[in-house]
């Protein structure tokens, strides 16, 4: 009992002296940081204790892209204080960026969470960038994010492509899986009987491990098209009897450790194939075309790609669906149209 009896007198000396330290006397108390001096409640310390927490939420890919924006924020914002922090300092921010607006908006909600998790934690009364929004005008883009290869852009590629890399990349064009996807499967997922594939997980570059697919709608079933059918027949000579990894890189006999290695024999098959360079992802946006433009069920389709709704569909590949059936609306005419002698 006396040392506790001494343990408050130094206390409150060291309040009477102005040298008491809360955090440093008591530094496992929850609430240790709201005595903090102001120095260490900057926007680059909260950035971190905000990331640190949402990290086992997170799937590597999402965590390394906060991450990144955060050292963005961070190089310039980070020495402002979290109860200094104004719109009119982001605003001016937002007007160095080259990025687009979208990009900056991505930024812009990484430190709104940051902030709001500050309020949470009572360091401070409300989040000052709660209702903020920065846009400016920006051209149109040149070229659109869906940009499939045509059908003798295809059988270029493939023709420049053998083994693994060819059947990979055929799986992909006429399955439509994201490329992490598409390096995840394993011999388990196939039902050769029903002649579907069970998509569960994906992997990306900086997951050490496979982890569940980009969204709930995304954990599906898709058919097994004849093309993709043959590239897993061909590919059961080369992985099949290692019980695991449908596709594994052949230069290592390894599985594909991302997303990103794919991309070294695609840029190398393309140029070879003389094809214009998009990246591998657009197999996915191939894949959709194709079945659109050959009038296939439009309901359909977005199940096979992992859509959350056919909205979603629609809004990708517009473009497709308006030219996938010439003759769209004659069966209507001949039904309902007045006859006319």
């Amino acid at each position: 009992m006396r040392r506790l009896e001494v343990f408050r007198e130094e206390i409150l000396a060291a309040i009477s002296l102005g040298t008491f330290d809360y955090s440093a006397t008591f530094p496992d108390s929850k609430r240790a940081e709201l005595f903090k001096p102001q120095a260490a409640l900057t926007i680059s310390s909260r950035l971190n204790k905000w990331l640190d927490r949402k990290e086992r939420h997170l799937k590597a890919s999402t965590y390394d892209t906060y991450r990144r924006a955060i050292l963005q924020l961070k190089t310039g914002l980070g020495d402002i204080t979290i109860a200094d922090i104004k719109k009119k300092d982001m605003r001016a921010w937002c007007e160095t960026k080259t990025c687009s607006n979208k990009a900056i908006a991505n930024l812009t909600s990484v430190l709104r969470a940051a902030l709001q998790d500050a309020v949470d934690d009572e360091l401070i009364d409300s989040n000052p960038l709660s209702d903020f929004r920065f846009r400016r005008a920006e051209a149109p883009k040149e070229t659109e994010d869906v940009d499939p290869f045509t059908a003798e852009e295809q059988l270029a590629i493939l023709s420049a492509l053998n083994g693994q890399h060819r059947n990979l990349i055929q799986f992909s064009f006429w399955t439509g899986l994201r490329p992490s996807e598409a390096i995840a499967l394993e011999w388990t997922d196939i039902d050769f009987i029903k002649g579907v594939v069970q998509i569960k997980r994906a992997k990306t570059f900086h997951a050490r491990k496979p982890e569940t697919t980009k969204t709930r709608a995304g954990l599906r079933e898709v058919k097994l098209l004849q093309p993709a059918l043959a590239a897993i027949d061909d590919q059961k000579h080369h992985t099949f009897l290692d019980g695991r990894h449908v596709f594994k890189n052949p230069n290592t006999s390894k599985p594909w450790t991302g997303d990103r290695q794919i991309r070294k024999f695609w840029g190398w098959a393309l140029k070879r194939a003389g094809v214009r360079y998009r990246n591998p992802y657009q197999t996915r946006h191939t894949y959709a075309s194709m079945m659109l433009t050959a009038g296939e069920s439009l309901p359909w389709i977005s199940r096979q790609m992992g859509h959350s709704s056919v909205i979603m569909t629609t809004k990708a590949y517009a473009r497709f669906i308006k030219d996938s059936l010439p003759d769209a609306g004659n069966k209507a005419v001949e039904l309902f149209a007045e006859k006319r002698t």
